[in-house]
């Protein structure tokens, strides 16, 4: 058996400071790391001088390497390398392809482990201060990725909107959380409207949540895909669907003082407010 060690790697949302410790160590104790795109300048100071590093990341249109080839890197730089850290983005179980890559590894009897890190749903929202689950209004969550392996594939729009909908009290609903879905706002609002979703439920876009240039969309199923395009949004961004965004509260984040700013555009008080969190 090979007695090299690989550990996939969740290193959050961005904000450098919700690297679990666990995340550091293993980060600090590699001979080589394999890193997404989304991993931010600050995560990658932190790796030691004398491990190697290689940038795999996948963004929409410019891919280092695809995920066939990422998977084969990997397991070559395991035959040659005592600890290798496989750095994603977020948590590695949610959307990052980590099923794949542990397949690979067990089926080439190669050792690893799996360190979870803050996925982008829950940092974006709290930082947004956007709750994901109330008890007046949302008792459960659902994540969807609107970046499909085979795009002629699409998600259950008809259970989505059902489970969305809340009952003849309002409440027991659920919140919905679209992952990779800013290229695709309008087709999804189109789907939620079409199978019954009530257009003025709140919607909010969050972009590049829990950094310093994290903004905040808000609008309602009926027009966020217009109010996004007057917006300077590149992604990763992360659309959240539901009552709750009506919970909406205002966060001071202890980063204020790094400029963390959210600018909200919240159709829902008719206002622009401008906060940190």
């Amino acid at each position: 058996m090979n007695d090299s060690h690989v550990i996939l790697v969740g290193a959050g949302p961005g904000d450098p400071d919700l690297l679990t410790i666990k995340a550091l160590k293993a980060i600090q104790s590699a001979d080589a790391i394999l890193y997404d795109a989304l991993i931010s300048e600050e995560i990658l100071a932190m790796i030691p001088d004398n491990c190697k590093r290689f940038n795999v990341g996948k963004r929409c249109g410019a891919h280092k390497m695809s995920q066939a080839e990422i998977n084969e890197f990997l397991y070559k730089m395991s035959l040659r390398h005592q600890c290798v850290v496989r750095l994603k983005g977020g948590d590695p179980a949610i959307f990052a392809r980590a099923a794949e890559e542990c397949d690979l590894l067990t089926r080439n009897h190669i050792p690893f482990s799996i360190v979870p890190g803050i996925t982008a749903a829950s940092g974006a929202s709290a930082y947004a201060g956007i709750p994901l689950t109330h008890r007046d209004c949302a008792q459960s969550v659902r994540f969807i990725t609107a970046h499909l392996k085979d795009p002629a594939l699409q998600p259950d729009w008809q259970s989505l909107v059902t489970g969305a909908m809340p009952d003849a009290q309002g409440k027991n609903a659920e919140t919905l959380v679209f992952y990779m879905g800013l290229r695709r706002i309008e087709s999804i609002m189109q789907q939620l409207q079409a199978h019954g979703l009530p257009m003025d439920m709140p919607v909010a876009i969050i972009d590049k949540a829990t950094s310093t240039q994290q903004q905040v969309c808000i609008g309602q199923v009926k027009n966020i895909a217009q109010r996004i395009h007057t917006r300077q949004f590149t992604g990763p961004a992360l659309i959240i669907v539901g009552e709750v965004v009506s919970k909406r509260q205002k966060v001071v984040s202890y980063h204020q003082q790094d400029g963390l700013q959210c600018t909200a555009h919240n159709e829902l008080s008719n206002a622009t407010t401008n906060f940190a969190g």
